[in-house]
């Protein structure tokens, strides 16, 4: 029963590491957008959109504008053969003074 279970987490543990992240991409003028993916169907949406929300954050406060989301994306489930859970948010990091700046209306395709 041991061996099953250390099996287990070594499968798991190995999976872990082929979760993917984008990173920040340019797409526009001040405009920009990060996703990430888990290596697995087994965990879900909400954690990697976060993260990549915090991500897009942190990129704008480092150039010392502020983050306005303008869509994000989720994968739909079922979450086999390779469609595993996955967010994308597509933002702008816009200076404090900016006329768009303001409540967000994103998009959720």
């Amino acid at each position: 029963m041991k061996v099953v279970l250390f099996a287990y987490a070594a499968v798991a543990l190995a999976l872990q590491g082929c979760a993917s992240n984008s990173g920040v991409v340019a797409i526009g003028q001040d405009t920009y957008m990060v996703s990430r993916q888990a290596a697995t169907g087994f965990s879900g949406s909400g954690t990697l959109k976060a993260d990549a929300f915090q991500e897009a954050n942190q990129y704008c406060v480092a150039q010392g504008r502020k983050l306005q989301v303008i869509s994000t994306h989720e994968a739909s489930p079922p979450f086999v053969f390779g469609n595993f859970p996955k967010a994308e948010v597509d933002f702008m990091c816009l200076n404090p003074s900016d006329p768009e700046l303001g409540r967000p209306k994103p998009l959720v395709r």
